[in-house]
């Protein structure tokens, strides 16, 4: 059950727990970080959502037993979950020991109001962090390749994030060699330069290619571009939430 947001969220956390205080509180000191939560009881389920759905920050309910450390190991195998921000609910001697619990933030019961603020906000930064590192921009550009062909091609862009690029290719780039992509951000003179891998395909020519090494400068450039972009979909309510954090 997706908890209703106000105009858009800054990102998105997964809340696994059937104890309804301990939902109504979480949610509460999520709401004013500008965090939309996802409410799931069933172990199940979560774990599904895992799968087909990306989320800066999982919260779990150790009082779940087995099942909660069911949806911690989904995360070691999520592509796109593996790196969000995770929090454990525990009690007593659990929440005393975080290693074991393969949590980047514990939450002791009893659960306050005012606990539950200080540790969201101590974690915000890294979730702000999470959501820029996933976040993709539409953009529309030629893009030059260069994999094992004598010649570049010539490519259209479908978006960019800090880890790769969508672009439009010929069947003929090869899936299993590196290729050099040359292209310009939107409103920059400055040209990206970056060695990627083929990372997946589609059968109408869309092709995801993953930045395997790109200097420092450009990768700067293009955080900060991609950070701005962000910015520009938020209300601005949000937005300034973002800048408060920085962008590192």
């Amino acid at each position: 059950m997706m908890e209703p947001a106000e105009a858009a969220a800054a990102a998105t956390a997964l809340v696994v727990s059937k104890d309804a205080l301990a939902c109504k509180l979480i949610i509460n000191g999520l709401r004013p970080l500008a965090i939309g939560a996802e409410l799931c009881e069933e172990v199940f389920a979560a774990a599904r959502l895992l799968d087909k759905q990306k989320f800066e920050a999982v919260i779990v309910d150790l009082q779940l037993g087995e099942g909660a450390m069911l949806v911690m190991e989904q995360l070691r195998f999520s592509r796109s979950n593996r790196t969000a921000v995770t929090f454990a609910i525990a009690t007593g001697d659990a929440a005393r020991a975080p290693v074991k619990l393969d949590s980047t933030f514990v939450l002791p019961r009893p659960l306050s109001a005012d606990s539950i603020n200080q540790i969201l906000r101590a974690s915000y930064g890294l979730v702000v962090r999470e959501r820029r590192r996933y976040f993709r921009c539409p953009i529309e550009v030629p893009a030059l390749v260069r994999s094992r062909l004598p010649e570049d091609l010539l490519c259209q862009t479908v978006n960019v994030s800090e880890g790769g690029i969508a672009i439009i290719a010929p069947a003929t780039l090869d899936s299993d060699s590196p290729a050099l992509v040359r292209f310009s951000l939107p409103g920059r003179q400055s040209q990206i330069f970056a060695e990627t891998k083929v990372c997946w395909r589609t059968r109408d020519g869309l092709v995801g290619l993953e930045f395997h090494s790109l200097a420092s400068p450009e990768k700067s450039e293009l955080q900060e571009w991609l950070a701005r972009k962000l910015d520009e979909t938020l209300p601005e309510n949000v937005a300034a939430l973002f800048r408060g954090v920085g962008q590192s």
